[in-house]
């Protein structure tokens, strides 16, 4: 029988994940079953989320289970086939599965993907994936941006964010994106398009947003929480929107010492639309949001980074990644070789 690697949870973290709290199980594997494929992961996904789903918290999915595999989402190649519609060879985004070089699944449970000549796989990962339909659906429509609006994105040079932002200069908004480095900023400004992006680190984040939005603030994109965010609803203007799509600097803190914002009467006094959403919400959308998203790409709208890292080995350390800023783009972890 073939040999499988998976990552297994073995501890609830406390704060960053740190070794223990995965290990990874090398296990034979069980002959096909009817109607299943057998998918070989070439790209994982690492999505702050993780870091959730490994906790016991109350959450929109149920925690992983210790003594489980772990939860996440890859795209692959199907190596074996017992399914009519799945053919070995297919390019597959299985949605939901674990942190393991192969996944069985049944074949109706994964999506075939098109072979797109030019586009790099990774882009259903990023702009095409569940990133750019959460920027999509996060924005359009929960904060159904005006022309002339202004846009302020949190972890603006993120997966979601850095797609946000791009979706907002083709409604005709001002955006304004807040990130971690200089070289970051950079990239939104000279690759992606932003009217101006805010470096945390080194910028007082309440005069820089005083500078870059002097008419206010229309649109909070939230992806981060904090401080960050209060400053930002500081200066919310009336009837503003706010989509909260993360709060990834509270994941791994402990839970009783975060605190909501200190200025939370302001979404009051502004009237502000407060609105937490999943991307889950839309599945029976994501055709509408991937038809613009993909005419957006091809008409040369939409700038992406993938942040790549090697190696299935190297998975609970990459998602670190996200929590320190380290990325540029959507973090995807190479677990094989695609097809030739």
């Amino acid at each position: 029988m073939p040999t499988n690697q998976s990552w297994y949870l073995r501890k609830r973290p406390v704060g960053e994940v740190s070794d223990g709290d995965l290990e990874l199980v090398t296990e034979e594997m069980s002959a096909l079953g009817d109607s299943m494929v057998r998918v070989r992961t070439i790209y994982l996904s690492l999505d702050p989320t993780h870091r959730i789903w490994m906790s016991d918290m109350d959450s929109y999915l149920p925690p992983v289970e210790l003594n489980t595999p772990m939860r996440g989402g890859s795209i692959g190649v199907v190596e074996e086939s017992n399914s009519s519609a799945v053919p070995v060879g297919s390019l597959v985004n299985t949605g939901l599965a674990t942190w393991a070089l192969y996944n069985d699944l049944p074949g109706d449970a994964v999506t075939v993907l098109p072979v797109i000549p030019g586009l790099p796989l990774t882009a259903f990962m990023g702009p095409l994936g569940a990133t750019g339909m959460t920027a999509y659906f996060g924005l359009m429509d929960i904060a159904k941006p005006k022309a002339g609006e202004t846009i302020v994105v949190s972890a603006a040079a993120g997966a979601v964010g850095s797609m946000v932002g791009q979706i907002g200069k083709i409604q005709g908004c001002r955006v304004v994106g807040i990130a971690g480095s200089d070289e970051k900023c950079r990239w939104l400004t000279s690759e992606a398009g932003f009217d101006a992006a805010i470096n945390y680190k080194t910028e007082d984040v309440g005069a820089a947003l005083d500078k870059h939005c002097p008419d206010g603030i229309d649109i909070n994109f939230e992806n981060v929480g904090g401080e960050i965010m209060e400053t930002v609803i500081a200066r919310l203007n009336d009837f503003s929107r706010m989509p909260l799509c993360g709060l990834i600097s509270t994941y791994n803190a402990d839970p009783s010492t975060t605190t909501g914002p200190k200025n939370f009467d302001n979404l009051l006094m502004r009237r502000t639309k407060l609105q937490g959403f999943i991307i889950i919400d839309y599945l029976d959308r994501l055709a509408e949001g991937a038809a613009a998203m993909g005419q957006w790409l091809m008409e040369g709208k939409l700038k992406f980074e993938t942040d790549m890292v090697d190696g299935l080995e190297n998975a609970p350390t990459a998602l670190g990644r996200l929590f320190e800023g380290a990325n540029l783009g959507k973090l995807v972890l190479k677990v094989s070789e695609p097809p030739a």
